[in-house]
């Protein structure tokens, strides 16, 4: 089965979605806003990091369309795009999960078996 030019173009964007998410910060922030928008004060608030860094961690998710933006008066309200990502995030971390308890157990069998 030969890969089309419309698949590729769909591995690349996912690709650089992707390469978006690999800061551990930008999974954070995305766990922040999985129920509700947020200001960059809120952020700031419960991530514990500076201001300037949750903006540009903020600016480079939204121009991925990750995030999206809502104006009231001086706020700005930051909010996931679609829930999938969020989704697609959680499943990535119940396989992480897995590995981490697979790899426990193999440690400790291994323990076991050189008693």
């Amino acid at each position: 089965m030969k890969i089309n030019s419309a698949d590729k173009s769909i591995y690349e964007m996912q690709a650089e979605v992707c390469k978006t998410l690999t800061n551990p910060k930008r999974i954070e922030i995305l766990n922040t806003l999985k129920d509700e928008e947020k200001t960059v004060s809120e952020l700031v608030a419960v991530l514990g990091a500076s201001k300037a860094n949750v903006s540009q961690h903020l600016a480079v998710m939204r121009n991925r369309g990750i995030l999206a933006t809502r104006r009231v008066g001086v706020n700005v309200y930051y909010r996931v795009t679609n829930q999938k990502i969020i989704n697609a995030c959680a499943l990535m971390k119940e396989v992480l999960i897995e590995q981490h308890f697979i790899k426990a157990e193999t440690a400790e069998d291994a323990d076991i078996s050189q008693q």
